[in-house]
């Protein structure tokens, strides 16, 4: 007997592929076999490298939190807003569209999800009431503390063999990967000494904190 389900689930086009088109299991190729191999000492010169290397390293970072919010029937659109929300209380509405680059009406309906479910709560500003401030609630802040916790693990583990000069030439990296997006200036707090020029070119000299406009992106629900 089938029973239908309003619980909500947010997939990717990827997960819905038909039974009948995905091949048998034993028929399939091995994927992780592309994966690029760990360099010992020198930096790879092949720049495709370091393309499959973020794919990969991004797809092992987000599983863990992907698996939690699946239980509760959220995406990663709900985790991206609720970690933002979390990291800077207070913050407005119109931040979290910069930083995000989506539509209003993306970030509305994510928005009105987590309010609902008592993750996060919004109040009018003090200076200006058409303001709205965004953050977590008890529930919302557990939550995000959980989804980061084995992101946190994953990166303490992997920056834990490297010494100073070793992480701040990651953080130089990734700073500098982010262009003109890592435009947020509490960002920079806890960056490395030796990475806070990669990443005041990052953000740019033009002085605003958002320089950049939202695009359009409907898809907002579950996409990568």
């Amino acid at each position: 007997m089938l029973r239908l389900t309003n619980k909500r689930k947010y997939v990717n086009m990827a997960d819905i592929i038909p039974a009948a088109r995905r091949p048998a299991r034993n028929d399939r190729p091995d994927h992780d076999a592309c994966a690029p191999g760990r360099p010992e000492s020198a930096a790879p010169e092949d720049p495709y490298w370091y393309i499959e290397a973020l794919f990969f390293a991004y797809r092992d970072f987000i599983g863990d939190p992907d698996r939690i919010l699946n239980e509760i029937g959220f995406g990663r659109a709900h985790h991206r807003v609720l970690h933002f929300v979390h990291r800077y209380p207070g913050m407005r509405v119109a931040d979290l569209l910069e930083i995000l680059q989506i539509t209003k009406q993306s970030l509305a309906r994510v928005l009105r999800e987590l309010i609902k479910e008592g993750y996060v709560a919004q109040r009018s500003g003090k200076a200006d009431r058409r303001e709205r401030l965004l953050y977590v609630t008890e529930q919302g802040g557990a939550l995000a503390d959980r989804l980061a916790a084995p992101q946190l693990l994953k990166i303490g583990e992997t920056l834990g063999p490297l010494d100073a000069e070793g992480r701040a030439a990651v953080a130089r990296f990734l700073a500098g990967m982010m262009a003109g997006n890592g435009r947020f200036p509490a960002m920079k707090q806890g960056l490395p000494s030796g990475a806070k020029g990669a990443a005041r070119s990052a953000i740019g000299k033009s002085g605003n904190r958002f320089p950049v406009k939202p695009r359009d992106n409907k898809k907002m629900r579950g996409d990568d």
